[in-house]
Formats: C-alpha cells, sequence, structure tokens
C-alpha cells in the first residue's frame, strides 16, 4: 500500500528529465521506477544495443529514450536529475559539472532508502556481506518477521518498495560503490571489516573507507552502528559515528558489545546479557564466521530476536553458494568452492579454515591489490598452488618472496586456461586433501562474473571420475 508520504515524495519526479547512466540490472528497477512516476527518461550506455543483448531487450519496450555508444556522457547538464550506474566514479568530469549546475543525482539504493517505510539494517565491508546478509535475514525470519533481503547480494528492492510494510525488516548488502553518493544511512549500519578492496576503481585506501562510512555517517541519535572491534580501519570509526555504536570482537571482552569468551558469543547490550551462541553452534568453516555470527548477534539483537532463534539458524546454515562451499569428494579429495573470493584477504580467510593439506587455485583478472599477505599464507600453509589468469605471475612473484622469508619452498604450478586449472589441482592433490578454488581476484579475464567462475568449477569437478 502507498503511503501518503510516499506519493508526495513521487510527485517531484513526475515532467522532468531523468538520464539512467548504465544499463543493467541494478539501473533496470531505476528506468521502470521513473517511467512509472511520469519522469521523462534517457537510458545511457556505453555498449551499443547489441552489446548489451537481453538489458536492452529487457526495458525496449517502456517509454524510454536511448543514448549509446562513446558520447552517452555528453550533455548531462541539461537534466534535472541523473542515476549513475554502480562502480562509475563520480568524480567522472560529466558528472561533476552537472552536481555544479545543480542536477540531482542518485542511485537505487539512495532511491529505495528515501521510500521505504521500514526500519532498514544495511551490512557492508570489504569480506563477509554476504554470508552475514543472509544470516542475519534467516535469523529475523525464524524470529516470525516479515524480511526483505536485497542489495548487493542480487536483489534490487526499488520494484518491491511499495510492498514493504512499517513492520517489516529490510536487510541490504551494500557495496562501496552503492554506498559512495547515499544521503541517507539505514538505521543500523554493520561494517564487518576493511581491507584493501576495489583500487581499481577507488583512488585509495581513504577514498574506500571513506565510501564505507556513508553506511552511518547520515544517521541520527536513535540509529545504530556495528562494528568491528578487532579491525583497525573500523575501530577507529566508532568516534565518528552521529548515532549510537556496538561494537563486536573476537579478541578481547567488550562492555555494551558482543564478544568470544571461551567457547562462547556473549552479548552485553541493550539491557541484555547471556550466552547468544556457543562456537560449536556454528556449521560455518574457519575463525572468519566467527566475526560474522558476532556482528549477526549484535543486529539480531538490535531488532529483538531472541537467542533461540540465533541458535537454530547458526546449528542449520551451511553457506552460501560460491562461499566456501562443499562441492564433492573424488577420490578421497575434498574440492570447494570459494568463487566469490575477489581478494587476498578473502583468500586467506578461505585457506585457514581447513586444517587439511590445501591444493589452492588463484587468479584471476586485477583490483590492484597487493599479494604480499597472500604470499606469505601461501608460503606458509598451502601444499601447491595452481595459478592461473592475468595475476598469475604477479602471485607467483609474491609466493616466491614469502618463499625466502620464511626458508620454505612450497609447489606453484601455472595453467593455461581455467580448466587445466582444476585438472591440475587434481593432479596436484592426494587422499585428505582439499583443493580450494579461492582465486584472491575478480573473474573477468575469463568469465563474466564469479558465480560463472564457481558454476565452471562445480561442472569440471562434478564429471571427474
Amino acid at each position: 500500500m502507498v503511503t501518503e508520504r510516499q506519493r508526495e515524495y513521487t510527485r517531484k519526479f513526475k515532467g522532468k528529465k531523468a538520464a539512467v547512466l548504465g544499463i543493467g540490472m541494478s539501473n533496470a528497477p531505476v528506468i521502470r521506477f521513473l517511467v512509472e512516476v511520469g519522469a521523462s527518461v534517457v537510458a545511457c550506455d556505453v555498449k551499443e544495443e547489441k552489446q548489451l543483448g537481453a538489458a536492452y531487450r529487457d526495458i525496449a519496450n517502456l517509454p524510454v529514450e536511448f543514448r549509446l555508444g562513446k558520447g552517452y556522457l555528453q550533455r548531462l547538464d541539461e537534466f534535472d536529475m541523473v542515476f549513475p550506474t554502480p562502480g562509475m566514479p563520480l568524480d567522472l568530469p560529466e558528472l561533476v559539472q552537472a552536481r555544479g549546475k545543480g542536477v540531482w543525482q542518485s542511485n537505487e539504493i539512495g532511491l529505495f532508502l528515501d521510500l521505504c517505510e521500514a526500519p532498514v539494517i544495511g551490512i557492508t565491508g570489504s569480506d563477509g556481506k554476504t554470508t552475514t546478509t543472509t544470516l542475519v535475514g534467516e535469523v529475523l525470519k525464524a524470529g516470525g518477521k516479515e524480511v526483505f533481503v536485497g542489495g548487493n547480494i542480487g536483489n534490487p528492492l526499488l520494484s518491491e518498495v511499495f510492498e514493504v510494510a512499517a513492520d517489516s525488516v529490510v536487510v541490504l548488502e551494500l557495496s562501496s560503490f552503492q554506498l559512495q553518493p547515499l544521503r541517507k544511512s539505514p538505521h543500523v549500519g554493520v561494517i564487518l571489516n576493511l581491507s584493501p578492496n576495489h583500487l581499481d576503481h577507488h583512488r585509495s585506501m581513504e577514498e574506500y573507507a571513506e565510501a564505507k562510512e556513508s553506511i552511518f555517517r547520515h544517521q541520527g541519535p536513535g540509529d545504530y552502528a556495528v562494528l568491528n572491534l578487532d579491525n583497525p580501519w573500523t575501530r577507529s570509526m566508532g568516534s565518528r559515528c552521529p548515532g549510537r555504536h556496538v561494537f563486536f570482537s573476537k579478541n578481547e571482552e567488550v562492555p555494551g558489545g558482543v564478544y568470544v569468551k571461551g567457547d562462547e558469543i556473549i552479548v552485553d547490550m541493550e539491557g541484555r546479557k547471556g550466552v547468544a551462541l556457543r562456537l560449536d553452534d556454528i556449521r560455518l568453516p574457519g575463525e572468519h564466521s566467527v566475526e560474522n555470527l558476532l556482528a549477526v548477534s549484535a543486529v539480531t539483537t538490535l531488532a529483538g530476536c531472541d537467542f533461540t532463534c540465533l541458535r537454530s539458524v547458526a546449528k542449520e546454515f551451511v553457506g552460501v553458494e560460491h562461499r566456501i562451499q562443499f562441492v564433492a569428494e573424488r577420490r578421497g579429495v575434498r574440492f570447494y568452492d570459494d568463487s566469490s573470493a575477489t581478494t587476498p584477504s578473502r583468500s586467506i580467510a578461505g585457506i585457514k579454515s581447513f586444517g587439511a593439506p590445501v591444493v589452492l587455485i588463484a587468479g584471476g583478472s586485477s583490483k590492484k591489490l597487493s599479494f604480499e599477505s597472500l604470499g606469505e599464507v601461501i608460503a606458509e600453509r598451502v601444499k601447491s598452488t595452481v595459478l592461473v589468469g592475468h595475476t598469475a605471475c604477479e602471485i607467483q612473484s609474491a609466493i616466491e618472496k614469502a618463499e625466502k622469508k620464511f626458508g620454505r619452498k612450497t609447489r606453484t604450478v601455472m595453467a593455461g586456461d581455467f580448466d587445466e586449472a582444476v585438472h591440475t589441482a587434481f593432479l596436484e592433490a592426494s587422499p585428505g586433501d582439499v583443493v580450494l578454488l579461492s582465486p584472491a581476484c575478480a573473474s573477468f579475464d575469463f568469465f563474466s562474473n564469479y558465480k560463472a567462475r564457481g558454476e565452471r568449477f562445480k561442472e569440471l569437478v562434478k564429471g571427474m571420475g
């Protein structure tokens, strides 16, 4: 049901000229929304019609003008409003010029936050966003709440915003690209951790961290930021929160927060103190999973959920697809798909999840991140590494540097393509070993996204004798 506040908000779009920059999954709902509320829409993209394919056909029947090809960013100052696709640098001269002339800029998440009547929980971080978002959603559902889960997890919610009742709860996974332009923050904003990521888009680690802070920057005194005390970047953010902040920690007790004590997760916040979980309740592998559950414990406590709901979900939840997901066992070798590990820190967490010898498949397209720490963990803990893709030589150099540092030699094999890498890893493994696809890189040298890479991995493993 559309509220009067929502009607008032949508009236400002009627008859206005709107440019949507980038035609894809995030912006298709924006285009449809703008058409429905009476805006005059121009859909702009550097790709031509044939290159856009299904994305173009999906909106071709709408009353939309198209501006495609190299000149798609020209004359943006002629519009009343502009909606850049996530990941488009906001300091592009054309965007800067348009803002200077008073052109209003927003994105799909910004529109959703402006329109949504329900409380919103936003979750970001360099690692663990999707798993934590999914877990929070599952615990809230177990507590009997109507829950909408979306955002960067692959489900834009703008098309459903008028169906979200005030007593529902929204859980959004949010990337730095989605957060950067926001002028409104969620009621609860979570930053799980920060480590170098997307430095092929952000000019510096400082800019990347600043983009993440949008998840709490516009909060009020009744809102919450949930932050990782163990991460130096997020620890320092507590003093900058305009609302209330809650810390969680795996390493130290946190009065007024959530922490690990012995083999238990303790919640001490909002007038509640007790054992939320035992560590052996958690079925997900790895120390990073404990950090994710600390954040989940904090968020679901703020949402009023009982600890029994948290425990029941933790005991059943075995992971999200492509995140240290068990695929199959072949001749005593276990295969795990961690294709979503597109940064060195994610791959390090994946490697550390296993006590068994690991044969690692790594490499892909560059995000301009350092592989030094990954090289050290490989030299210390990995039995054999199969490298593939654009970054293979760069990772090999990091491994060789670490080998000299630790005086330990590990085996490294170069593969010509992805299929060869998977088969080579199987040959490198012995019964009892783990073959782990955890690339530490994006997928764009061979695949359209990390999901396609993970699906190919599973196909190849399931086809092995």
